[in-house]
């Protein structure tokens, strides 16, 4: 079984990326149920399609399993099944030590939301946090991409 172990934390300052080259991301997904979620995904000129299973107690792993699809099939995944609004973003790639986070600057309907995520081996890896690196987010589901499809981060102040 495929997991996925991760931490995510808010973005208080996006300098980490400053130079950086980002790949463009839209995605959407054909099920938000919190037990298993199926999101397809277009990164720059690949595809995928992922299930997720429901997270942890902690909110840092669940299972995962991702296929790369052709393109034109995601388009009309997304076009025609997906929920909306979909969700696009830029992902910067920052290694700091021997860790890779991702900086995922959302546009469109959340606009205004910049999170990291980092990647562990296991849930009781230590993580030095880069100075960039705000609050933690981790285990709030609110800030999961398949809870920004029906609750938008530009809704948030509203609510």
């Amino acid at each position: 079984m495929g997991i996925e172990i991760e931490r995510k934390f808010l973005v208080r300052d996006l300098s980490a990326a400053s130079g950086l080259t980002g790949i463009r991301m839209r995605q959407g997904y054909l099920s938000v149920d919190p037990e298993r979620t199926v999101r397809v995904r277009i990164a720059g000129p690949r595809a995928y399609v992922t299930i997720k299973g429901a997270p942890s107690e902690s909110g840092a792993s669940r299972a995962e399993y991702e296929y790369e699809v052709p393109s034109g099939d995601a388009e009309e995944l997304l076009d025609r099944l997906a929920f909306r609004p979909l969700i696009e973003k830029t992902r910067y790639r920052v290694s700091v030590g021997r860790l890779v986070w991702e900086i995922d600057v959302f546009t469109g309907e959340n606009e205004g939301l910049v999170v990291a995520e980092v990647e562990l081996p296991s849930e009781v890896t230590a993580v030095v946090l880069p100075d960039w690196v705000g609050e933690e987010v981790t285990g709030d589901d609110r800030y999961y991409n398949a809870s920004l499809v029906s609750h938008p981060y530009r809704d948030w102040a509203r609510a």
